[in-house]
């Protein structure tokens, strides 16, 4: 007789098998949309050291994380191994407060895009330029603290094109700073709502009544 532990094992796999067979193969190019990630630089510089980003006077606000290809649910990554030229790297070193970051993304998430990496870098730019960071949050010299729905409005008051759900803060310290926000874009460059996980993490990061973005330094 087949004992309940070992069909309760077979059960479970069948299940993990379903769930890697319904996802998409990381391919270059194969995603649904692109995630602009913009790190609020005063919360990642309150716990780390990092003098190419964290140097007394740089006053950085929010700075370019990376722009990432995004499944509905999930995110491809690491999907070649084309490496990184110097020279796009030198080219377009000041999109990231950071060379190693801009390596990183490259990596992680520009392999997935099906772009070069000139290509890839070229369009961070571009998605990034095209938000609109609300005066309130671009250099404050004192915390500014926000609820969630007021950080979003504030978002969608200096950028009127932007689609319900395009806009989500991540927070940190059980939500009780800033982390960064993601802003969604559909592959043409238009804006479109993040998936449905996206918005789960996002109310769920920021759970705090309100949350503050420390001042930049």
């Amino acid at each position: 007789m087949v004992q309940p532990k070992t069909l309760l094992l077979v059960a479970l796999l069948s299940l993990a098998a379903t769930s890697q067979a319904r996802r998409p193969a990381d391919q270059p190019g194969n995603f649904d949309y692109y995630a602009v990630a913009l790190s609020w630089s005063p919360s990642y510089c309150a716990t780390r050291n990092d003098p190419d980003q964290c140097a007394t006077g740089r006053r950085l606000g929010f700075v370019l994380h990376g722009l990432w290809p995004q499944y509905e649910r999930g995110y491809p990554e690491n999907c070649s191994t084309e490496k990184l030229p110097r020279h796009v790297k030198d080219q377009y070193s000041s999109l990231f407060p950071s060379e190693r970051l801009a390596e990183h993304e490259w990596k992680k998430h520009g392999s997935c895009s099906g772009l070069d990496p000139a290509g890839y870098f070229i369009l961070s730019g571009k998605l990034k330029n095209q938000v609109a960071i609300p005066r309130a949050f671009q250099q404050p010299t004192s915390p500014v603290r926000v609820s969630y729905g007021e950080f979003v409005q504030a978002f969608k008051a200096a950028n009127p094109q932007m689609q319900q759900y395009s806009v989500l803060p991540f927070c940190a310290a059980g939500g009780r700073y800033l982390r960064e926000v993601h802003v969604c874009y559909d592959k043409r460059g238009a804006s479109r709502s993040c998936s449905e996980g996206q918005v789960k993490r996002s109310y769920s990061s920021c759970r705090q009544e309100t949350f503050v973005l420390q001042n930049v330094r």
